[in-house]
């Protein structure tokens, strides 16, 4: 076994973190800066608010990155810009989708029904395992 894992480390492809890491902080501004130039774009075009414009701004992020997933495109944008393209909207879409779209073939029940949430339950679960323990904190405390 300590044989195999030295032939792997030895043509296994180094990664070179600090690209990634610029890769990712370049993406990821591009797509922060886009994200409030829709934002804004809301707001003035519709004469809403900001707050309820950024409703409107996450509704068209969670339909680009299922529109990209059921493309095959995504995987292809993720493989360029590294994490910065998996904010947390788009990389929960991305994960719903693609699960979904693995086992399309099993049909509504067993297949999107049941796989739905296959990638994103552990995100789920976390989240409001998490909200339920902060809020209660903050209520104890009188915050």
């Amino acid at each position: 076994m300590e044989k195999y894992e030295e032939i792997v480390k030895k043509y296994k492809p180094k990664e070179n973190k600090l690209t990634h890491l610029f890769y990712s902080f370049i993406y990821g501004g591009i797509l922060g800066a886009f994200a409030n130039f829709i934002l804004n774009l809301y707001a003035a075009s519709f004469h809403i608010s900001l707050k309820d414009a950024s409703g409107y701004m996450l509704i068209t992020f969670i339909f680009a990155a299922c529109l990209l997933t059921g493309f095959g495109v995504f995987d292809d944008l993720v493989h360029k810009a590294k994490m910065g393209i998996i904010i947390p909207i788009t990389g929960f879409a991305h994960s719903v989708c693609s699960s979904m779209l693995d086992y399309k073939n099993e049909g509504l029940i067993f297949g999107f029904g049941s796989n739905t949430f296959k990638l994103a339950g552990s995100v789920i679960l976390y989240g409001v395992v998490s909200a339920f323990i902060f809020s209660s904190v903050r209520y104890f405390l009188g915050l």
